[in-house]
């Protein structure tokens, strides 16, 4: 019976550097990967028009920094204040495991509005170019959260489950699975529009769609997954869903505002 489905086993180590006995893991390396190719992406999108690359190094350091401290202390104050809040400095712990993608995007928000007030660009211009890569770096990590067998989506019989052995023999939704395709899916949408439709729409406007695309499907997805933390379970929708609300409605206002080129 279990024969049907895809037993998922994978070892979350891709291999330990010798001499230092340091273990190289699939999601640093995903994380990793998300930024470098981020970051060639966005070179092609400023040559193309005709902006700074130095101004791209210094935007991918505090997009990093940003996304970092963003999504360790969102998991640290969204899915457990009280621990944290009385253990600062467990904070800290990032080895531990705990971030959180909506504090990743809180922190990103607040990365690229410091940016733009140093350097004078235009904030608008800046987030419907960032919307280009976000997806494809969050595909990367959603691949990493699946080499750790984390994430879990809840049990199914669907021929295509999987089994994650080191949780249990349950054949449950591939979650992480499924958020890396739409992410990918959502990586070539966005990198056509800018290609193609940028001039057609007023700045922000792609910004605001990618909310809505991005976080009505997080709201959705959520249905499949398991919750995070165990006081989720007496909420009638958990806290990815209750976080998602305010970017679907930043997005909807900004479709609406933003569709026409002023």
């Amino acid at each position: 019976m279990l024969s049907a489905y895809i037993y998922w086993n994978p070892s979350p180590e891709i291999f330990t550097i010798p001499l230092i006995d340091w273990p190289v893991r699939w999601y640093g390396f995903m994380w990793a990967l998300g930024f470098i190719l981020s970051h060639f992406v966005l070179s092609r999108v400023y040559k193309a028009e005709g902006k700074k690359l130095e101004d791209l190094d210094n935007l991918t350091l505090y997009i990093i920094l940003g996304t970092i401290i963003g999504a360790r202390l969102g998991h640290c104050l969204f899915y457990d204040a009280q621990y944290y809040l009385t253990h600062p400095l467990d904070i800290l712990k990032i080895y531990e495991g705990g971030l959180a993608s909506h504090g990743g995007a809180i922190g990103i928000l607040t990365a690229i509005w410091l940016f733009t007030k140093k350097t004078k660009e235009n904030i608008w211009w800046l987030l419907d170019r960032i919307v280009i890569v976000v997806p494809l770096a969050g595909m990367l990590i959603r691949i990493g959260n699946l080499m750790n067998s984390e994430i879990i989506g809840k049990p199914t019989t669907l021929p295509f489950a999987f089994i994650f052995a080191s949780v249990d023999d349950l054949p449950r939704h591939p979650s992480q699975l499924y958020e890396a395709i739409y992410a990918g899916l959502l990586f070539v949408l966005m990198a056509y529009l800018w290609k193609n439709k940028r001039n057609n729409y007023a700045p922000g406007y792609l910004f605001g769609l990618f909310c809505v695309l991005l976080f009505s499907f997080r709201f959705g997805i959520e249905f499949l997954k398991e919750n995070q933390e165990a006081f989720e379970n007496a909420l009638p929708i958990n806290m990815g869903q209750i976080l998602s609300i305010p970017f679907i409605l930043i997005g909807i206002f900004l479709i609406l505002k933003r569709k026409k080129v002023e």
